[in-house]
């Protein structure tokens, strides 16, 4: 017994001796680049009010462990150093990191293109021999996404050697390369954390996102599932209080023999999805996981390639990236902390050839409204068929000229090419001027391609440019009266204009805003008199009965030969409009209307001498042509083809559909059956949200709007319709 009780004195006396080792987090290890010319934060943890001392170069700091067992502490400014050198880390243990150099530090992120190994770029054999720099290194942060930031990261520092490169990320590689040469063979160390195919939500911390009202709705999510924040408690303890009250009116009805209800269900807004496919999408995730158990680890600035998951977002990309950087600078206490983004590439990605074109707008607006930012343009060395352009050394070397110029300020050093800057209307032409213009030329020694410009009528056409100085003059032989132009506005656009270091231009547009009625001057429509004219409500809510016309002149119509439908729509990006003029169908006005239920409409039928006029991409331009066709239903429709016409689709609703004598769904559609386009789509009209369109949709399965339901994605939807 007297064996026992010694046995459990000492095992006693051991428990009340020991201590937690001090631990490091893993970006500061054997290996590490430390930021020379800022203050150096290091940190890690021990037993709570533990004495931690830190050694290096010559520096000796004291700190106590936190309550929490947490303790930092900040090294003053050290100089840049290739020489080795070892940190001592002291507390109940002592630990000793060797092998730390000290020069420049760039965090490095993004979807797939930073992520693109070194193992599968252009002259990738080539290029992981010589990689044999052990100045360069490297810390590429796992791929993981978790609720709340990770205080640590399962990572180490690597050595740039042809045996370690190959999975490195390339675009980090070849702008760290870059800076190495260019700044005296400083040690350069990359942080790669960047996983393919993600957006840029959950890159960005949640700090990112307060201040910003166009982001309300992402905050609002990140708040309900952050267990600290008022929100999350709020309607946690909603939930509590109903379920208590549920398990006490379960028990009275329980006692009584009576059936209970379901449980009320947890709130899932409250958490974080975990394990489902696209939960890594969330908001903050990859910052909590992939980012968080870094900062504040001293950097110099942050490199960027992603978007491909944002395409569509348009300007909306602005207000995200400005949410990241100011979310990654007040993480990491560097308010001006420098963030280079890489454009897009030129891609065949289908669908609207516009989007990319807006968020190349977006991306290239970054640095005209946040500070210490700038956009690196790449359309000049893109593979439309591939999305991972292979050449990725250029980009790297773009980036880093930016750098190099901008925050090391070595101006000798050039790094962009023609940035869009003003315009000026000189009679039938637009001369368009720009910055970084020196020796303004054409890569190929032909025209410049890819102007565009329009008349009032807002349909762009293409411009016949040529070089004037630092200008490009633009004019066009069918537009007299100019007011707007755009360049390099298509998803495959490859445009040849370059400056003196034969780099390119990115896209942009400009000009007076197009008015919603500028397509009434079209000249097709000379002698046509307009007689109705709606702005159709994205969600009419009629139950049939008739629109409300703000124009009717239908009472003094009298005969007429000819007739035209003008749909015009306008959102923020801009106006689209279809002008299609054919021989009547009818001799009744009124059946040139909306065919609202209580009309009982059933007109289908080809139309003769069809005129169309369009700016939307893809609308054929006809001109007294015989392959049109018109459905206007005030019911049902059907996808079996009625009309026999060619090309029709019996599975999908298009240009040859069934009109039905019931139901109250509604269609006003014309169509150029022999191209097989829908020329413009009106649905659902009786009770919306109305489906509206110009050109094919590439929204579903079917090309005349059909379930779209899309109607608020304008702001206007105007139809005139005209006699003749």
């Amino acid at each position: 017994m007297r064996t026992k009780r010694v046995l459990i004195t000492l095992l006693i006396g051991a428990a009340s001796i020991a201590v937690a080792e001090v631990k490091l987090p893993a970006v500061i290890s054997e290996g590490m680049v430390l930021q020379q010319g800022q203050s150096v934060p290091i940190w890690g943890w021990a037993d709570p009010g533990e004495k931690i001392t830190v050694n290096f170069d010559g520096q000796h700091k004291e700190v106590n462990a936190a309550p929490d067992g947490s303790w930092q502490i900040e090294l003053t400014p050290l100089k840049a150093s290739a020489q080795p050198a070892e940190m001592t880390v002291k507390g109940s243990n002592t630990l000793k990191v060797r092998d730390v150099l000290v020069g420049e530090v760039w965090f490095c992120s993004g979807q797939s293109n930073m992520e693109w190994p070194m193992s599968r770029i252009t002259n990738a054999e080539e290029e992981i021999k010589k990689a044999d720099n052990p100045l360069i290194r490297h810390f590429k942060a796992p791929r993981r996404y978790t609720p709340t930031p990770e205080k640590d990261i399962d990572a180490s520092w690597t050595t740039t050697a042809p045996a370690t490169i190959a999975g490195n990320s390339a675009v980090a590689y070849m702008f760290g390369r870059r800076l190495h040469q260019a700044l005296d063979n400083v040690p350069i160390g990359l942080i790669n954390s960047s996983w393919g195919g993600t957006r840029i939500e959950p890159w960005t911390p949640t700090c990112g996102f307060r201040g910003i009202p166009e982001l309300s709705d992402i905050l609002r999510r990140v708040e309900n599932a952050t267990p600290e924040s008022e929100m999350h408690r709020k309607l946690l303890n909603k939930y509590i209080a109903d379920l208590n009250n549920w398990i006490a009116v379960s028990k009275k009805l329980n006692s009584q023999g009576k059936p209970i209800t379901p449980a009320p269900a947890f709130p899932r807004e409250l958490v974080f999805e975990s394990g489902t496919k696209g939960a890594h999408q969330q908001p903050t995730v990859l910052y909590n996981g992939m980012m968080a158990g870094i900062v504040p680890y001293a950097v110099k600035g942050a490199i960027w390639y992603q978007g491909e998951s944002n395409r569509g977002d348009g300007m909306l990309y602005l207000a995200k990236t400005r949410a990241l950087v100011e979310g990654w600078r007040k993480e990491w206490k560097l308010p001006d902390m420098p963030y280079y983004l890489v454009q897009l590439a030129p891609y065949k990605y289908g669908g609207d050839e516009d989007l990319l074109p807006e968020m190349w707008e977006a991306q290239a607006t970054i640095p005209k409204k946040i500070p210490h930012t700038g956009y690196t343009v790449i359309n000049d060395i893109s593979t439309l068929d591939n999305i991972h352009p292979p050449n990725k050394q250029d980009v790297g070397a773009r980036l880093a000229n930016q750098a190099l110029n901008r925050t090391y300020g070595i101006k000798e050093i050039e790094w962009s090419g023609p940035i869009y800057r003003n315009y000026a209307i000189e009679k039938d032409r637009i001369r368009i001027n720009f910055d970084f213009a020196k020796g303004l030329k054409t890569r190929d020694g032909k025209a410049p391609d890819w102007f565009e410009i329009c008349g009032a009528d807002g349909r762009f056409v293409k411009a016949h440019a040529k070089i004037a100085g630092e200008s490009v003059l633009i004019s066009s032989p069918g537009i007299k009266n100019p007011t707007a132009f755009r360049f390099a506005w298509h998803q495959l656009a490859e445009p040849n204009l370059v400056n003196h270091l034969g780099l390119p231009t990115g896209a942009f547009r400009g000009g007076e805003k197009i008015k919603i009625d500028g397509a009434k001057q079209l000249k097709e429509l000379s002698g046509f008199r307009p007689i109705y004219e709606i702005d159709l409500p994205a969600s009419p809510e009629l139950g049939g009965g008739a629109p409300a016309y703000k124009l009717d002149n239908s009472a003094e119509v009298g005969q007429f030969t000819r007739m035209a439908y003008l749909l015009q729509l306008q959102n923020s990006t801009g106006i689209q409009y279809v002008m299609t003029a054919m021989d009547t169908f009818t001799k009744d006005v009124r059946k040139l209307t909306i065919p609202h239920l209580a009309t009982k409409t059933l007109l289908q039928s080809k139309v003769s001498n069809l005129t169309v006029r369009s700016n939307v991409k893809g609308v054929p331009e006809l001109t007294d042509d015989n392959g049109g066709c018109i459905e206007f239903g005030s019911m049902n429709y059907a996808t079996p083809c009625s009309q026999n016409l060619p090309g029709g689709n019996n599975k999908s609703y298009d240009f040859d559909d069934t009109l039905a004598e019931t139901g109250g769904y509604g269609c006003m559609q014309v169509h150029s059956w022999k191209t097989r386009n829908t020329l413009f789509a009106i649905n659902n009209f009786n009770s919306g949200p109305v489906d509206i369109g110009i050109g094919n949709n590439t929204g579903n399965e079917h090309p005349d709007y059909t379930f779209m339901r899309n109607g608020e994605k304008y702001d206007i939807r105007r139809l005139t319709i005209y006699v003749r």
